[in-house]
C-alpha cells in the first residue's frame, strides 16, 4: 500500500501550517517529498509531481530545492555536522561554492539576527536541545529559503523551552515572512499561532482549513488526535447550551468569551 495517496495540496506564501495526524499517517513522508529528499535521496516509487516555487522535485537536485525549502528534523543534533556552531552556519554555503568573504558576511548577519554569538565556538553536543534547534534553523535560514519545515521541534524540550520555540517560529512567519510547515503533537502550543491545519490519516488528506473549523469537524473524532483541552472544554460547554461567538483557542480567549456571556446577561 502506498505511504501517501490522492494528495492534492497547494501551500501559499506566508502560511503557518500545522500538519497533524496519527503516528504513521505519512506526515514526515509528505515533508520529505516537499524537500525533494523523495525521490532524490530515498528509494521507492513516486507517482505524480511536487512543485516547490516553480521547481519540479523530479527534475531538480536536492541542493537546488534546498534554496527554496529547508527542513529541521526531529533530532536536530543528527543534522549538525561541523565542529562548532560558526562552521555549521557556513557549511551549506561552502558546499554551494559561495566566496569566503560572502560566507563570513552571512554568518555575521545570522549570528546577530538569532543571538548566537555566545554559541559560535561551541560544538553542537555542548549546547542544549533548544539551542540545537535554533542553530539548525539558523543553518537553514542562512540560505534564505521561503519555506521552513520542522518535524516535532519540541519533542526534546521542556514546556518553557517549547513555548519559547513556538513564538520564535511565529516571529519567523510574521516578521521574516517565512512559510512554516510544522509537525507537532503539542496542539495547545501550536493551534493559537497557526492559520491553517492539515490532517492526514492512513496516507490520505482528510481535513484542511482554519484550525477553528478543523478542530470541530466530526472527522477528527475518528482520528487518534488529542484535542487541546480548551477545545474539549468548549465542546462540553456548547453541548450544555452555552454558545460562544467563536471557538476559543487559548485560555485567555476562553476567559474573555465567558466574560462576554456573563456581561450580556
Amino acid at each position: 500500500m502506498p505511504t501517501l495517496r490522492d494528495i492534492n495540496l497547494e501551500i501559499g506564501d506566508g502560511d503557518f501550517i500545522l500538519l497533524s495526524g496519527p503516528t504513521g499517517c505519512g506526515k514526515t513522508t509528505l515533508c520529505r517529498c516537499i524537500t525533494g529528499l523523495i525521490p532524490n535521496f530515498h528509494t521507492g516509487t513516486m507517482e505524480g509531481q511536487v512543485i516547490v516555487d516553480g521547481l519540479n522535485t523530479l527534475q531538480h537536485p536536492v541542493y537546488e530545492i534546498a534554496k527554496k525549502v529547508g527542513m529541521v528534523f526531529q533530532n536536530p543534533e543528527n543534522q549538525l555536522v561541523a565542529m562548532n556552531v560558526e562552521r555549521e552556519l557556513g557549511f551549506a554555503l561552502e558546499n554551494l561554492g559561495v566566496p569566503a568573504e560572502k560566507i563570513r558576511e552571512k554568518i555575521e548577519e545570522i549570528v546577530d539576527e538569532f543571538q548566537l554569538n555566545h554559541l559560535r565556538m561551541k560544538a553542537p553536543y555542548e549546547i542544549s536541545g533548544g539551542e540545537q534547534q535554533r542553530v539548525a534553523i539558523a543553518s537553514i535560514l542562512i540560505l534564505d529559503p521561503g519555506i521552513i519545515i520542522l518535524d516535532e521541534p519540541t519533542s526534546n524540550l521542556d514546556p518553557a523551552a517549547a513555548e519559547k520555540m513556538m513564538f520564535f517560529l511565529k516571529e519567523l512567519n510574521s516578521t521574516y515572512k517565512k512559510t512554516i510547515i510544522l509537525i507537532e503533537h503539542r496542539l495547545e502550543l501550536v493551534v493559537p499561532l497557526i492559520n491553517r491545519m492539515i490532517v492526514l490519516d492512513q496516507g490520505e488528506l482528510v481535513l484542511d482549513g482554519p484550525p477553528e473549523e478543523v478542530l470541530l469537524d466530526e472527522k477528527i473524532q475518528q482520528i487518534n488526535i488529542g484535542l487541546p483541552k480548551i477545545v474539549q472544554l468548549y465542546k462540553v460547554i456548547k453541548e450544555a447550551g452555552v454558545n460562544f461567538e467563536k471557538i476559543p483557542l487559548t485560555s485567555a480567549e476562553f476567559a474573555e468569551a465567558l466574560q462576554q456571556i456573563k456581561g450580556g446577561r
